[in-house]
Parts: C-alpha cells; sequence; structure tokens
C-alpha cells in the first residue's frame, strides 16, 4: 500500500496537542485518516458490499413510505374527497396533519428501541405495522375513521426513518455518508414521484369488488408494503456491530475504520443522564430546526403538487403524471449536491446553495404569470428542498461523536421534520386555494431561518475549529476531532 500525503488522526493529534497545528488542517478542509493496514481494493469491494446489501432496499421501502404517507392528495383528487366529504372546512389538512403528532412524539423512543431489539426486527416491526394501516385506509367508512388509521400510521413510520439514517451513518466514514444518504434519499424519492402514476393507474380500475378506484390505491399499496416488511426481515443488515453478513476480517477492518475516523464504532450504553446531555447540546436542536426548514417545502410538493397543478387548471390525468417529473430533476440535483460536499468535504455551503435554489423555486411558483413558469418553480422547489434534507442528516453526522449521541440527535432531527410537515399542511389552507400564497410565503421563511441557522453554525464551529488547532480546546470530548463546516 503506497504512502499517503494525508495526515493521519496520530498526526493531528500530536500537532494539536504541542499547538503547531495549522489552521488550514482542520478548519479551512479538516482531513480524513487513512485506512492504515488495510488493501485499498479490499476496502473498495467491501464497502460496495454494503451498499448493495444496504441502500436499494433501504431506498424502496423509504420510497415506499413517503408513497403510503402523501398519497392522501392523489386520493383526493381520484374521488375521496367527495365519498369522505373532504371539501367540508379544514378537513383534508386535519387528515394530513393528525399523522405527525404520534411521528414526532416516537422518534426518539424508537431509535432507543432499536439499540435494543437490534435493527431487522425493528424495522420489520415498523414497516409490517404501517402497512397494515395503509391497507385499512381502504375500508374506510367515514373521515374520522381516516384520521384514525392516519395516527396508526405515523406510530408505525416513526421509527423507520431515524433508524435508516442511523444504520446508514454507523457503517461509514464521515467523509462517505453524504453520498450514502443522498443516494438512499434521491432513489426513495425518485420512486415516490411515481407514485402519482402508480395511484393514477390503480385508480383506473374502477369499482370493482364493490371498492371504488381510491380505495384500491390504499389496499393495493398496503399489501405491497406488508409484503416488503417481510422481506426487511430476510435481508436488512443490522449495525456493524452485529454484522452476519461480511466476514470477520471484513467486520473488522469496518470498525477499524470508524474508529480511526471518530472513535465510535462500538456503541456506547445509553443512560437517562447521557439523553438528557445530548438533548442539551444547542447543535442538536440548530441541526433540528434546519431540517424543519427542509423537510417543510418537501411536504408541501408531497401533499398539494396534484392539487397546485389542478388548481393551474390542469385535468386529473395530467396533474398525476405532471407530478412526477419534479421528482426525477430532484434526484438528480440530490446526488450532484451530495457528491460535490463529500468531495469538497464540506456541508454548509451546499445546504446554503440549495436553500437558495428552493428560495427562488417558491417566489416563481408563487407569482410567476405563466403555468409553465409556475412549473418550473416546483422543479426548483423539489431540488433545492429534497436535497437539503440528507445534507442537513449529513451535516449532523459529521459533527457528533458516540452512538447514543447519534441515535438521539438522528431521531430528534428526524421529528422535528414532522413539525415541518404539520407546519406545512396547516399554512396551506383551503380557503387559499389554488394559489396557496400565505402559505408559499411561510416556506420562504422558514428558508430565511435555514440561512441564518446555518451560519451561525458555521462561525461556532470555525471558532471551536481554531482553538483545537492551537491545543486551547478538545471538541466533542475526542482529541484530533475537528468539526465539518
Amino acid at each position: 500500500m503506497g504512502e499517503s500525503s494525508e495526515p493521519s488522526t496520530l498526526d493531528l493529534e500530536s500537532k494539536a496537542g504541542s499547538g503547531n497545528l495549522d489552521i488550514n488542517d482542520a478548519v479551512l478542509a479538516p482531513k480524513e485518516p487513512i485506512d492504515a493496514h488495510y488493501d485499498p481494493k479490499f476496502v473498495s469491494r467491501t464497502l460496495r458490499k454494503i451498499d448493495w446489501r444496504t441502500l436499494p432496499l433501504l431506498g424502496l421501502l423509504y420510497s415506499v413510505a413517503l408513497i403510503d404517507r402523501t398519497n392522501l392528495g392523489v386520493a383526493r383528487i381520484a374521488g375521496m374527497e367527495d365519498d369522505l366529504r373532504l371539501d367540508i372546512g379544514e378537513r383534508y389538512s386535519i387528515a394530513s396533519m393528525i399523522y405527525f403528532p404520534p411521528y414526532i412524539l416516537l422518534e426518539v423512543p424508537g431509535n432507543l428501541i432499536l439499540r435494543w431489539i437490534g435493527a431487522r426486527l425493528w424495522i420489520t416491526i415498523c414497516v409490517v405495522g404501517w402497512g397494515a394501516a395503509q391497507l385499512g385506509m381502504a375500508f374506510v367508512p367515514n373521515w374520522g375513521l381516516l384520521c384514525l388509521t392516519r395516527v396508526l400510521l405515523g406510530v408505525f413510520e416513526a421509527g423507520f426513518f431515524p433508524a435508516m439514517a442511523f444504520i446508514i451513518t454507523t457503517w461509514y466514514k464521515r467523509g462517505e455518508v453524504q453520498k450514502r444518504l443522498a443516494v438512499f434519499y434521491l432513489s426513495a424519492i425518485l420512486l415516490a414521484g411515481f407514485g402519482s402514476i402508480l395511484a393514477y393507474a390503480i385508480q383506473l380500475i374502477g369499482d370493482r369488488g364493490g371498492l371504488k378506484g381510491w380505495r384500491w390505491i390504499f389496499l393495493l399499496e398496503g399489501l405491497l408494503t406488508i409484503i416488503l416488511g417481510i422481506l426487511s426481515w430476510l435481508y436488512i443488515p443490522d449495525l456493524p456491530d452485529r454484522s452476519t453478513f461480511l466476514t470477520p476480517v471484513e467486520t473488522k477492518m469496518i470498525l477499524d475504520r470508524i474508529e480511526a475516523d471518530r472513535q465510535d464504532s462500538l456503541p456506547d450504553q445509553i443512560t437517562a443522564k447521557k439523553v438528557l446531555k445530548h438533548l442539551c447540546d444547542p447543535f442538536l436542536w440548530s441541526c433540528a430546526f434546519m431540517f424543519l426548514g427542509c423537510t417543510m417545502p418537501a411536504y408541501t410538493i408531497a401533499f398539494f403538487v396534484s392539487i397546485l397543478l389542478r388548481g393551474m387548471g390542469f385535468g386529473l390525468r395530467d396533474s398525476l403524471l405532471l407530478s412526477a417529473p419534479p421528482y426525477a430533476a430532484a434526484a438528480i440535483s440530490c446526488f450532484f449536491f451530495a457528491w460535490l460536499a463529500d468531495k469538497t468535504k464540506k456541508r454548509a455551503l451546499w445546504i446554503f446553495v440549495q436553500t437558495v435554489i428552493t428560495i427562488v423555486g417558491t417566489m416563481v411558483t408563487a407569482y410567476g404569470h405563466l403555468n409553465g413558469v409556475r412549473y418550473f418553480g416546483l422543479f426548483l422547489v423539489n431540488m433545492g428542498a429534497s436535497g437539503c434534507v440528507p445534507g442537513v442528516l449529513a451535516y449532523n453526522a459529521n459533527n457528533i461523536v458516540s452512538h447514543s449521541k447519534r441515535s438521539v440527535s438522528t431521531a430528534m432531527i428526524v421529528a422535528f421534520g414532522g413539525v415541518g410537515g404539520i407546519f406545512s399542511t396547516l399554512v396551506f389552507r383551503q380557503k387559499d386555494y389554488p394559489d396557496y400564497i400565505p402559505g408559499i410565503w411561510a416556506t420562504m421563511a422558514c428558508q430565511f431561518m435555514m440561512i441564518i441557522v446555518l451560519s451561525v453554525n458555521t462561525y461556532v464551529f470555525y471558532r471551536r475549529n481554531k482553538l483545537a488547532a492551537e491545543g486551547k480546546r478538545i471538541n466533542e470530548g475526542t482529541p484530533g476531532f475537528f468539526y465539518t463546516l
């Protein structure tokens, strides 16, 4: 194995301790440690093995989760609105919103259970549970029972996304995380984007078997989810220290890489004192508010894109079919910015750029005079917001140490994504149809909030890295650790 010009963790620690570490080594371009003692081909081959075992199925499962939580808008314009009288008051917004309270409240408990019973069993319980709730929506006779099934959907989906993000971040080094999160997320949003086309095809079944077309959407998608839940038990990998699909040598190499990168390859014990300590970290809450900011427009697109298109004058078929292309554009943009972030080892810069794209898109959608221009604005909103989702998760994962903190912070951040979903469903009010100008300005406010919080974080991390480089501070209680800007 050839020599590397990049400093190892021990080099950085030695320089930091003597006060001789140059600020450019840590603050402007933090270096990753080399994979000492391992053949690069062996490392690359093992990582590909993990990628193929982990990312495709997780992406498929999350795409199904996105479809199942957001297909309410498609079912609404396919006939559910008339049958369940969702046109009365704010019934549709309430049915959309009621999913989120249990989703938010059960995020942190879900990740604590994950560590106790294992990732595979926990994910299987979540997927089969929400599939059953989705199936139940096919048979609801009224608006009240629809809300009940939405609550159950939130209960079972609560533990899923933070578990996915937690699992992915435990397998890879900090500079490798965002591309993986992006692949997982972009494959999910791409498939979910075509969920509207799938729903359109399903509702063409019409009145068969005593069920109307919109009910067949919930029935068939619920059955698919349950089947995938069973497959997840067979194929989803557990956490690295519980790996069964790698050889002992491969497992040791993965744990060694993580230990060299951030010194948390093995889980620490989770206690109430630790959970409270982690919850008192301002950085956790800053990431949580940023995640709220980027998920708010993402949920807006998911819940309202077909309705916005219908308000522009498109018919049922065109409203559903035109909902898909913005997701394809978002998938491409998401991976491009993730590649840039991992290559440059910068996170905040690219989150800022994508936030600006979202702002431009919301303005174009709100104030464009032509439907084609407004439709283009939806592309920009989805591209910017969707790319920020894995960006914020990677930003958080890169700047914390220990499994317990990773578990708590990931769950809390994703919970605030649920708050973004509630915000979206409440500010896009029926009385503002078809333009939803107040909701669009609320979306804009979230983007400006993201920029402010991101700027504060960047300044604080720069100062902390500078002190650590001068030997005056130890970041995250870990010698040689420098925050990723």
